[in-house]
């Protein structure tokens, strides 16, 4: 007799078809096209169990530049566009506050 088996994924299979998605602040626009995006973590040391600030910097690509400087933003993880360029901009999550220039008059 021929029996069939059905393949069902558990939760670790269907989460490894998923693309990654960090948050974190955007801390430079000055590419074409490209946004750096410093995403900090705390964790806790594993043997002084203390809590750790880590970070790092991730290029994602933004299409339309609709990232300015300072934003939160969510990145999703996609196929390699440059040397350094593996994520994309998924959506802004927060605007930074726009400070205005302001100009100093020489008083004479």
């Amino acid at each position: 007799m021929a029996e069939t088996t059905e393949t069902t994924k558990t939760s670790t299979e269907a989460a490894a078809g998923r693309r990654k998605t960090l948050i974190g602040e955007v801390v430079s626009t000055k590419m074409a096209k490209t946004i750096v995006v410093e995403v900090n973590r705390q964790k806790a040391h594993p043997f002084y169990k203390r809590v750790v600030k880590r970070s790092k910097k991730f290029y994602a690509h933004d299409e339309q530049g609709t990232a300015k400087l300072g934003d939160v933003v969510k990145i999703e993880e996609t196929r390699p566009l440059s040397k350094l360029k593996r994520w994309q901009l998924k959506d802004v999550i927060r605007r930074a506050a726009q400070v205005a220039a302001v100009e100093e008059t020489a008083i004479s």
